[in-house]
């Protein structure tokens, strides 16, 4: 597919793992990627997404603290 990448050459260029890759995909936080069967499709302009900095509520921080929203 012209203008689309595989996973694995993503994650190559972003210098993440391949299984990384598919779970960002999987949850949607890569825009425009396609599964074709067993294999993601990624856009070749696809930006990395980055982290929010934010916990899940519930989860403990370093320190033992808990966090609450």
């Amino acid at each position: 597919m012209i203008g689309y990448v595989k996973a694995c050459d993503m994650a190559e260029k972003w210098g993440v793992s391949d299984r990384q890759v598919q779970i960002l995909c999987k949850s949607g936080k890569i825009d425009g990627a396609v599964k074709f069967g067993t294999t993601w499709a990624i856009p070749e302009n696809a930006v990395k997404p980055t982290r929010t900095g934010e916990h899940k509520p519930g989860r403990k921080r370093k320190g033992g603290e808990l966090h609450e929203q």
